[in-house]
């Protein structure tokens, strides 16, 4: 199955150093993680799509903003999608193997499927967040990842399957309604004043004063309650989703984008 969306920008890099086979060592040390928890080797254009993305972020000083991410696809099984790219592996709620397609992602049944980051939304500092998700079916209904209900608390942060609007450490939801036409929405705060968002290939500048963000964890396919239990809940189909510091949303799209679509060329 292949899955493509027209983008303007890509990158191909051959190698990075220190890995095997000339791999960068992250790279190499994620891709071995995958291959052991899929008790078998992943093709030679997958591994490179995995080298060059990880080349590119180093590159483009995006890699160190990440601090909690998993690809959600590529990989040959269930269990070797879960593995984290960076930071702590997701707790699985509910997904199965049925649910899992290695090149478009993990799908949610906007009813009990979700991950649990396992990393919390005040876990980086206030006014240098991001969240980024790359969903592959552009469904509406519920949220795509997120900390904090939709009313009862502050310091919310959540983006919206329905409108690809967002919370970065606010109480309102920021940005246009827009119908969602890609498959990266993510939204980056790197000041106490405002943050952007990116949806549809396109920035959104949100002029929203930070307040202390909500102390729960970050789901995704959904948002947390009070108890960090599932609220909310997206039936997209997830490939990729990022947690950490303020980021160029832009290069991230570029990134993940062209990824996906090597994924895609890649696996037979």
């Amino acid at each position: 199955m292949a899955f493509n969306f027209s983008f303007t920008q890509s990158f191909s890099f051959s190698g990075g150093g220190g890995g095997g086979g000339g791999y960068d060592t992250d790279a190499q040390a994620y891709i071995t993680a995958v291959e052991t928890a899929d008790s078998a080797s992943l093709e030679t254009g997958v591994k490179d799509a995995i080298n060059s993305f990880v080349v590119y972020c180093k590159a483009q000083g995006i890699w160190t903003a990440i601090n909690a991410s998993c690809i959600l696809a590529g990989a040959r099984t269930l269990s070797g999608a879960l593995v984290p790219l960076k930071g702590t592996a997701p707790t699985n709620f509910n997904f199965v193997s049925g649910d899992y397609n290695r090149e478009t992602g993990l799908k949610g049944d906007a009813s009990t499927k979700y991950l649990d980051s396992n990393r919390n939304s005040n876990a980086d500092p206030q006014d240098s967040f991001h969240m980024a998700v790359y969903g592959t079916e552009l469904v509406t209904g519920g949220f795509l990842m997120g900390a904090g209900t939709a009313s009862g608390a502050t310091g919310r942060s959540n983006i919206s399957a329905t409108t690809r609007q967002c919370r970065n450490r606010t109480d309102a939801n920021q940005g246009t309604s827009l119908t969602p036409s890609t498959p990266f929405t993510g939204c980056s705060r790197s000041s106490s004043i405002g943050f952007t968002i990116r949806a549809n290939s396109a920035d959104q500048a949100i002029t929203a004063t930070s307040v202390a963000p909500i102390d729960r964890k970050v789901l995704v396919f959904g948002t947390s309650t009070t108890a960090n239990a599932l609220s909310t809940p997206s039936a997209e189909r997830i490939a990729f989703y990022s947690i950490g510091e303020a980021i160029d949303l832009t290069k991230l799209e570029t990134a993940v984008t062209t990824l996906i679509n090597a994924y895609a060329a890649a696996i037979p």
